[in-house]
């Protein structure tokens, strides 16, 4: 299993991006944000949920709002986060492989990796953006009182997703870049 610790170190990674990847200064500034509100609306769904707790144990007044607006919080830091940790390489791999492999075939390796990672984000960017757009003209909700409105949540998944695939993509051709200039 690799946490990305043999990796470049997201700093000097950063500092290595030039060119056609000179985005990746904006990227990781926008995307250190979407950390900051992540870990913000992480913290406001517990005092949601705890609210909902004591609310109906001590009160006896349900309240039929927290789990849709706690899911969808939930879904907002999942994807609003991924590409900040793609940044860093912090997503889970198993890497079973990585210690049998010579270090060139293992670049070979990893390249791959990327790309069929940046390919899967992709299309999943693509249809989640197709689902935004369908419940935001169709007026979608979900099924319970509080009915709120599904591009919400679809919206927020599509967002993170094209950032996270946008993120992959920069660390692709950063990394082809190293490889052109490398002697």
């Amino acid at each position: 299993m690799s946490h990305g610790f043999e990796l470049e170190q997201p700093a000097a990674a950063a500092a290595a991006m030039s060119g056609p990847t000179g985005i990746s200064g904006l990227l990781a500034r926008f995307n250190g944000l979407l950390m900051w509100i992540s870990m913000i609306a992480m913290v406001v769904t517990a005092l949601v949920l705890t609210y909902s707790v004591v609310s109906r144990y001590f009160f006896k007044a349900p309240t039929d709002w927290q789990d849709e607006a706690s899911v969808f919080m939930l879904v907002g830091v999942t994807f609003f986060s991924a590409a900040h940790v793609q940044a860093r390489r912090g997503h889970i791999g198993i890497e079973a492989l990585a210690a049998v492999l010579p270090p060139a075939v293992n670049a070979v390796r990893l390249l791959l990796v990327d790309i069929l990672s940046f390919l899967f984000c992709a299309f999943f960017s693509w249809k989640s953006w197709t689902l935004f757009h369908e419940a935001w003209v169709d007026g979608q909700t979900t099924t319970s009182t509080f009915a709120p409105p599904l591009w919400i949540p679809y919206g927020m998944m599509a967002f993170g997703m094209t950032l996270l695939a946008l993120q992959i993509l920069v660390q692709i051709l950063a990394r082809a870049d190293k490889e052109r200039s490398a002697p």
